[in-house]
């Protein structure tokens, strides 16, 4: 029978709680105000705000699985992030023309079904668990454009996928959410909620541009400390570089991006013991390798609008490239395919509908690793011997502006590339705030 284990019990019943709560809130406000937030323009005060150059974001996420098959027990947790933000136009309020700063914080909580069922897949059925149950500092940056925003700089305390490889994270799985290096390489490419000291560049329009960007290595930065801001572990820098084109063909709007990255820090081979002999044969120390690399596509297109006078209601479609380096990365390889349609319905314009396949690929090296230490010392490890391939659908509840409630279902085939598992089925609850 499903269960709640004790450290999940309370952010679970809180999740519904909230959506419950909000849900009869929304439902009341529903036909009352139009504002972007469930909050409204607060009598007047939030645009008056922003007339003189401040803007302040909030925003809860809660995320609730429960697995009804696979894993050792069947379980339900909840997970969940508060996010508090300002955006200070310095041209209203020092009149200095083109800058802006950014500041943001979130706190994390709850707790992971993948760890609760054990699961053990490659990706997090909720993606907005991890990198601790904590205050972090996210934004602390300053931006200046020049020229007609023909360029830009930006700087200070940054996360990679706000600017390089950028995705939407309408998906609970992981596989279909952020900055899709990160799901590969999260152990020295930062998605959000973990920030780090860089800078970046950015040369013609946002909806045609190159940009080029520096950020600090250092695994302290995901560490449970949220505010912290040292130097002291560096290993090297992580330079992205990204061409982008937002275009507008037929009428319908589109997103492509490409993205190639080099870390400049040295890494373990997953391979190659540091005499260049197999690990798996012969153990010893990981040779020490200098640099790691990948690139990433990005392809998302209206393709179907119904309406001419609403291009946000239709069919969009989209696509997801990304491969890492075959001598440091574990998982080396994803590809997401799917579509959201917009406004299924005539009387419900702003619900989504939507469905996406992933597969998430492990390195040749590190499974030929693992199945060398197998065949020395049988059973001593469980050789990850295929890919993972996730399906998930969800349907998108606008309540109104400001709240949307999206359950969701994922299956997933030989989770963790184990082809003997037991395949995992989840139902999901997303419920989205914006205050």
């Amino acid at each position: 029978m499903p269960r709640l284990d004790p450290s999940s019990k309370a952010a679970f019943l809180s999740s519904l709680l909230l959506t419950a709560t909000i849900g009869a809130l929304g439902a009341d406000r529903a036909q009352a105000q139009d504002a972007n937030q469930l909050t409204g323009d607060w009598g007047g005060l939030r645009t008056q705000l922003a007339q003189k150059g401040y803007q302040f974001q909030a925003g809860y996420t809660e995320e609730a699985a429960g697995n009804t098959s696979g894993g050792t027990g069947q379980y339900f947790n909840g997970a969940g992030q508060l996010m508090l933000g300002a955006t200070l136009d310095l041209e209203k309020i020092l009149a200095i023309p083109g800058a802006t700063v950014q500041f943001t914080v979130t706190n994390r909580n709850g707790s992971n079904l993948v760890d609760a069922a054990g699961l053990n897949t490659l990706q997090l059925v909720q993606e907005v668990y991890g990198r601790g149950n904590i205050w972090r500092l996210v934004d602390f940056w300053y931006e200046q454009k020049f020229f007609d925003d023909a360029l830009s700089w930006k700087g200070g305390r940054m996360t990679l996928g706000e600017d390089f490889a950028g995705f939407s994270c309408d998906f609970q799985n992981l596989t279909f959410c952020g900055a899709t290096p990160g799901n590969l390489v999260g152990n020295y490419w930062f998605n959000w909620p973990v920030s780090q000291w860089g800078t970046r560049v950015r040369f013609g329009k946002p909806d045609s541009y190159f940009q080029i960007g520096a950020y600090q290595v250092d695994p302290r930065n995901a560490e449970n400390n949220g505010f912290y801001m040292g130097f002291s572990d560096t290993t090297g820098v992580l330079i992205p570089a990204e061409v982008g084109w937002k275009p507008t063909l037929w009428g319908m709007a589109g997103s492509y991006t490409a993205t190639v990255w080099y870390d400049t820090s040295s890494a373990d081979d997953v391979y190659y013991n540091s005499f260049g002999a197999p690990l798996g044969l012969f153990g010893g120390s990981p040779m020490l390798v200098q640099g790691r690399y990948g690139f990433s596509v990005h392809l998302q297109q209206q393709v179907y609008q119904p309406v001419a006078d609403d291009p946000v209601r239709g069919l969009s479609v989209f696509l997801n490239i990304t491969q890492t380096d075959t001598r440091t990365s574990q998982t080396d390889n994803q590809v997401a395919v799917g579509f959201q349609y917009t406004g299924p319905f005539n009387e419900r314009p702003r619900d989504v509908v939507a469905l996406a396949f992933g597969r998430t690929q492990l390195n040749g090296n590190y499974v030929a690793t693992e199945a060398l230490q197998n065949a020395v010392n049988p059973g001593s490890v469980v050789v990850q011997n295929t890919s993972e391939y996730v399906i998930e659908t969800y349907y998108n509840i606008h309540v109104c502006a400001g709240l949307d409630v999206r359950p969701n279902f994922q299956y997933i085939f030989n989770p963790g590339g184990v082809s003997s598992a037991a395949d995992v089925g989840v139902i999901g609850l997303k419920t989205v705030v914006n205050f």
